[in-house]
């Protein structure tokens, strides 16, 4: 392993911005999730209200998992059911950005050719992921246990943090081995993180019912950690589990580095056909074939997600006519008398933050076709810059317009309330496309920092989480366009601040293409 040490510090250097965005932003949620508790329940009365009819509701345990019980740290620990997917998500995604990208991007063959030993690579992307879901485990309970949590309980709710995100490093790292892309790898792994979380909420949801399919939790490498039950059992035998298996992911794909080429997979790859059908014959048809798995794994999520939320819709309007302390609560959080209207406009603000990852990376797919030299060779052809960007960027806007489109859809044909929750799907888009433009602004004048772009959703999603709580002053929160949207169904509709964001998205993206027309290509 000669020279982890340096790749080590490479990859630091090269994640020195999206690195600590994502780990400050998921160490930090469990303390939000506190802070808005302890404002929320004035009393014990309404804490343990809330927790007894929560704790029985199938909706809920499907998104967040099991309430185990109804302290305050119990129900952090519920409410932050999700967290240890989006962990999972980053620690996946950065390794395979470390291994597999850095293969097909033709840079590991420089590296290699140095004295580099031939696992140091996957170790160093390995031990950056660690550490940093280390680090989100550590801010998890020294936030708890100076907010007075019992000690125990905190460590475990940051070992369950931390161990989703080793877990799945460990995943990432096989997939690596076993496709020549990185586009092939990330599916594969995100396919297995699917998987597990649908497991984990078939049996969660089945321990709450009959308990005839509660072992399907046992299948799911989140419902081991889940199983940990922090500030309740505190049971450290599914923790130990855990790390043994990320230990032995972890081994496995060291094995199969040993096993094949580098630059190849352990899965061949098949032959594409010695002609290029008609459909490539234009800028956007390339772009379709580039751009379709993307799509179409985007819509089928959002899909599946619109189904959730709108089961878990019709949860809440029971919660509401079982207990009016509920109701109020959530019209607390809402700040609106409807409480399912308070609920669809903070779940279609979530969605809408999420989607507009997906915009991002459409459009960053313009500068990675640059380094890769593909767009050279089209560019050398009678295409104009602009038709091919432009071709890149229509997925960029369709693509995030499509899956919102299908998860208002659902979520409202679910519930059973199709118009309202559609148009709030829709009128999220001009904020998630505002972000897009801010990308395709950075790839034309500033390609060098394409990579922040990222930063903008993790800005915009701070002020959504941390904002109202802290109190930002109204000039920070206008930094993010989601904060200009209106919030329907739960607010009036206006058109005028939609209309203003379309407008400032056209203004800047112009510009991103203009300069990509003066500029070099490659730069």
């Amino acid at each position: 392993m000669t020279g982890t040490g340096r790749l080590l510090r490479l990859i630091l250097r090269r994640d020195r911005v999206i690195l600590p965005l994502w780990v400050l932003l998921l160490g930090i949620l469990p303390q939000v999730y506190l802070a808005g508790f302890q404002k929320l329940f004035t009393t014990d009365a309404e804490r343990l209200e809330y927790a007894h009819v929560s704790a029985a509701n199938a909706g809920f345990t499907g998104l967040y998992g099991p309430l185990s019980g109804d302290s305050l740290g119990e129900l952090v620990v519920w409410r932050a059911g999700f967290v240890p997917v989006m962990i999972a998500l980053a620690a996946l995604l950065t390794v395979i950005r470390h291994t597999r990208a850095e293969e097909e991007a033709g840079r590991s063959d420089l590296i290699r050719a140095t004295v580099v030993g031939r696992w140091a690579q996957l170790t160093a992307a390995l031990l950056v992921t660690a550490l940093a879901c280390l680090v989100i485990g550590l801010l998890v309970t020294g936030s708890m246990i100076g907010a007075g949590e019992p000690v125990e309980g905190s460590v475990a709710f940051g070992a369950l943090f931390t161990l989703s995100g080793w877990l799945f490093a460990g995943v990432a790292a096989i997939a690596a081995q076993l496709t020549s892309s990185a586009r092939g790898a990330r599916m594969i792994a995100v396919l297995v993180l699917g998987v597990a979380y649908v497991l984990r909420m078939g049996g969660d949801i089945s321990a709450a019912g009959d308990g005839r399919l509660d072992w399907l939790a046992w299948l799911s490498p989140l419902g081991w950690v889940q199983k940990i039950v922090p500030f309740g059992a505190d049971d450290w035998a599914p923790a130990v589990l855990a790390l043994l298996v990320a230990v032995a992911a972890v081994a496995v794909a060291g094995v199969l580095l040993t096993r094949r080429d580098l630059g190849a997979g352990l899965l061949a790859s098949r032959l594409g056909p010695a002609h290029a059908g008609a459909g490539l014959a234009s800028p956007l048809g390339l772009a379709w074939r580039l751009h379709r798995g993307l799509l179409l794994g985007w819509t089928a999520g959002f899909a599946a997600l619109g189904v959730v939320f709108g089961g878990v819709g019709t949860s809440v309007v029971q919660l509401a006519e079982t207990s009016s302390g509920v109701a109020d609560t959530f019209a607390k959080i809402g700040g609106t008398g409807s409480i399912t209207d308070a609920y669809f406009a903070s779940t279609t603000g979530i969605c809408a933050l999420i989607v507009a990852i997906y915009a991002i990376q459409a459009a960053l797919r313009i500068r990675d076709e640059e380094q890769n030299g593909h767009a050279e060779l089209i560019l050398t052809t009678a295409v104009s810059r602009t038709s091919w960007a432009a071709s890149h960027l229509l997925f960029a806007l369709l693509g995030p317009a499509l899956a919102m489109v299908a998860q208002g859809a659902l979520a409202g044909a679910t519930f059973g309330d199709l118009g309202p929750v559609l148009g709030a799907a829709v009128a999220q888009l001009p904020a998630v496309w505002v972000l897009g433009a801010v990308t395709v602004l950075l790839i034309g004048a500033l390609p060098r920092y394409a990579a922040l772009s990222w930063g903008t959703v993790a800005v915009s999603l701070l002020i959504l989480l941390v904002g109202p709580l802290l109190e930002f002053p109204q000039w920070a929160m206008d930094v993010s366009p989601f904060t200009h949207v209106p919030q329907l169904p739960a607010a009036s509709f206006s058109a005028v601040p939609d209309i203003v964001l379309i407008l400032i998205a056209l203004v800047i993206g112009g510009a991103g293409l203009v300069s990509l027309r003066r500029r070099d290509i490659p730069a």
